[in-house]
């Protein structure tokens, strides 16, 4: 969701302050030295394989010079632009979800954090970046930071992930609707358009190699056919649950269980507790989350709901105590999703529930 839901379920838009003096004068200052951003320098004195453009949700993102000064505006693109060893070139991140992606702390550390949420557009000038990334178009886009537009218009090449637009509207408002189910392709397509735009393709390789053995490995010879899994991402009020085909859908299909929710293709539909009772699921998936933008974010907030309202109490999976908690960047389409599939498969294992 985005910074309100994975980053989440339907995500809560910061108020951004209106441009001021400063800014206005501090973006022109952007666009007279081309500071920003290597779309604005000369080509001719661009190194020896730039420029370079990578196709991205319908636009073109366009660098002369690997960036220096990235800030990445949702932990998901964080995630991967350390993992990718690039703390070094990261001029800051915001927006996060959870805790950093282990063996990633002291790279993390390394790196400045413009805001815990949502940052304004003058943050992130502040930090003079060349280029900016996002996981969501919640966060680049009308109503979020700012739109990739502007930030080109401004001399800084934005990237979008593609999980967020490949296959899904984002015009509604809530999380998006699907028209086919992400695959891990899509987030393995991601990191090998960032390890390209930064010079490090070698990098991204052998990230993705990582990921997919992985994935290979939590999987290997499981049948979890005719289980039924439901993920509850936050909000205790009306919980935001898992449709059909975003990062829940990948790690379902991985496991070759069912999804109790998977006749929506909504991305985070929220739903009312009887719904939730009625589909009576074997296994829930919990959100444990550290941001504090809903109610029931921990899994020790959900579970304590879970086991004492009266609609959900009695429901197969908490009586028998079937959880399996994840981070929120597990349950979006990130890198993280293959740290999804695995505790799933471990758990439904552990559960007696798969081959």
């Amino acid at each position: 969701m985005s910074a309100a839901g994975p980053v989440g379920p339907r995500r809560p838009l910061l108020s951004r302050r209106a441009l001021r003096g400063p800014v206005l004068l501090l973006s022109g200052a952007l666009l007279a030295s081309g500071c920003g951003s290597g779309a604005a320098n000369d080509d001719a004195a661009a190194p020896a394989g730039y420029p370079r453009t990578v196709r991205d949700c319908g636009h073109d993102v366009r660098v002369t010079a690997p960036p220096r000064r990235a800030v990445s505006l949702n932990q998901g693109t964080t995630e991967i632009l350390l993992s990718l060893g690039l703390a070094d070139r990261m001029a800051g991140t915001a927006t996060w979800t959870d805790p950093v992606m282990k063996g990633l702390e002291k790279a993390n550390s390394e790196v400045p954090r413009l805001a815990d949420d949502m940052p304004s557009l003058e943050t992130v000038l502040d930090a003079e970046p060349d280029f900016v990334a996002a996981s969501f178009a919640s966060t680049l886009g009308t109503g979020g930071v700012a739109t990739r537009e502007r930030f080109t218009r401004l001399g800084v090449p934005a990237y979008l992930s593609p999980s967020d637009c490949a296959g899904k509207d984002n015009s509604g408002d809530g999380d998006g609707v699907r028209s086919e189910p992400l695959t891990m392709d899509t987030v393995y397509g991601e990191v090998r358009d960032l390890a390209r735009l930064f010079d490090v393709e070698e990098r991204g390789e052998k990230l993705v190699a990582d990921l997919e053995s992985r994935v290979d490995g939590a999987t290997s010879g499981i049948d979890a056919s005719g289980v039924t899994l439901m993920y509850w991402f936050a909000n205790s009020t009306s919980p935001y649950l898992a449709g059909c085909c975003g990062a829940p859908g990948v790690i379902t299909r991985a496991v070759g269980a069912e999804n109790a929710m998977d006749d929506t293709h909504e991305e985070w539909p929220q739903a009312g507790w009887e719904t939730v009772a009625d589909r009576d699921p074997d296994v829930l998936v919990l959100g444990d989350l550290t941001r504090k933008s809903q109610t029931a974010e921990t899994a020790a907030k959900k579970i304590e709901f879970l086991e004492s309202n009266p609609v959900t109490r009695n429901m197969t999976a908490v009586r028998k105590k079937r959880y399996v908690l994840l981070s929120g960047q597990a349950m979006n389409p990130t890198i993280r999703t293959v740290e999804g599939v695995e505790q799933v498969a471990a758990a439904l294992r552990e559960f007696g529930l798969a081959k």
